[in-house]
């Protein structure tokens, strides 16, 4: 069985923690729906819901199997609590489809808000 998977940071192409998602298949560049946006969280982001926003986040969409998800779940801290995966709202063409991204259970409190994108 296979998941589809919204990532926004250091997962993506280019990006330090990319090796993570090797042997994936990428489906293609993808954006969020209005009311999400990027915090930092040390180095790294995290996605968190804020109804205020207009623009959404951008990201890309991967095809991962259950080994990987796995993996992924483990390297994102799911079991410890410091992240969960869920599901996202996507723009087309990715709209009527149930896109998962990992979320991190801190709140946004004192936080910098880095927007749309995560440059590494």
């Amino acid at each position: 069985m296979s998941t589809l998977l919204f990532v926004y940071g250091t997962l993506k192409r280019g990006c330090v923690n990319h090796h993570h998602l090797a042997g994936q298949q990428l489906v293609g560049p993808a954006r969020t729906q209005p009311g999400y946006r990027l915090y930092d969280l040390g180095g790294f982001p995290g996605i968190m819901v804020k109804e205020t926003d207009r623009e959404g986040v951008t990201g890309e969409v991967w095809v991962i199997d259950a080994t990987s998800l796995g993996r992924l779940d483990e390297f994102e801290g799911v079991h410890q609590g410091l992240y969960r995966r869920r599901t996202i709202l996507l723009l087309p063409p990715f709209a009527t489809d149930a896109i998962h991204a990992y979320f991190p259970t801190a709140d946004s409190s004192g936080l910098r808000e880095v927007g749309a994108e995560w440059r590494e």
